[in-house]
């Protein structure tokens, strides 16, 4: 595995990897990997010849008050599962790399990304597109993959590359769990013991509510019950727990023909936890 901090370096790997007629999935990620980020290489295996994928943490998507300082940074720990998952390239760029003196494009989209995490995180999804779209100029693959757990922007992404003629397909790679169901995230490292354990409620109480909602149980009831079940095991606050369209986001009150999803955002001490699950009627 190459690992390339030089835009120019990057684009002659690239190219050499085209020449040889080889397809191409890039793989964004922020670093602090996982068993869901291996499972995103391995997809990308699947779909494409070469994966690169990048190890960015990117400041464009934190606000002042949130966590960029502290984040998980352990690159060389990453590179190892990287090659060992068979990646081809790891781009890790400086700050300075991606964002240069006068840098001042901002991309934003509209909708989908004014809800949710949006309205809780303002400018969080811009600094995602920006970063995700400059990705895709850099390596020019065929396929992106990103992870259902962070459903949202996974919405958003797929918008941007329909808005803008991309020309490629963004594929989103089902959620990795632990043994109990508890999403794997680099933020978990931010829990102690007894605030793992308690988390675990977090995939229950959805996977409850989505069975509720699935046999016609009322929604607001089942919401309200999720939502007390996340209270009694120590999430506060609790940013959200709601029905939505799973392509536009938009606030649902019933199932219907398009497919549902439910998403949660709670904080467990110094961790803030997304979750989703689809919701079908039975």
């Amino acid at each position: 595995m190459q690992i390339i901090r030089e835009l120019a370096a990057l684009r002659g790997a690239v190219a050499d990897l085209r020449a040889e007629g080889k397809r191409i999935a890039l793989v964004p990620t922020m670093g602090a990997l996982h068993e869901g980020h291996m499972a995103l290489v391995a997809e990308g295996l699947r779909r494409a010849d070469a994966v690169v994928a990048s190890i960015f943490v990117n400041p464009k998507q934190f606000a002042p008050s949130e966590d960029f300082g502290h984040y998980p940074r352990r690159e060389r720990a990453d590179a190892q599962l990287l090659e060992k998952a068979g990646c081809t390239i790891l781009w890790a760029p400086a700050v300075e790399t991606m964002y240069p003196e006068g840098f001042e494009t901002n991309i934003s989209i509209s909708g989908v990304s004014e809800v949710l995490d949006g309205a809780a995180r303002p400018g969080h999804f811009d600094g995602v597109a920006t970063v995700v779209l400059k990705l895709i100029n850099q390596v020019a693959p065929d396929v992106a993959l990103f992870g259902e757990k962070d459903w949202q922007q996974l919405a958003i992404l797929r918008r941007l590359a329909t808005d803008l003629d991309l020309g490629l397909e963004i594929v989103g790679v089902p959620t990795v769990r632990d043994d109990q169901g508890l999403a794997l995230s680099s933020r978990n490292a931010y829990l102690m013991e007894d605030e793992l354990a308690r988390a675990r409620a977090l995939p229950r109480a959805l996977g409850e509510a989505a069975a509720a909602i699935g046999r016609g149980e009322p929604i607001e009831g089942a919401l309200a019950t999720a939502i007390a079940r996340l209270a009694e095991a120590g999430f506060d606050p609790i940013d959200y727990v709601t029905l939505r369209d799973a392509e536009t986001l938009a606030s649902i009150d019933q199932l219907g023909d398009r497919p549902a999803r439910l998403l949660a955002a709670a904080r467990m001490g110094a961790a803030r936890l997304i979750d989703n699950l689809p919701v079908v009627a039975a």
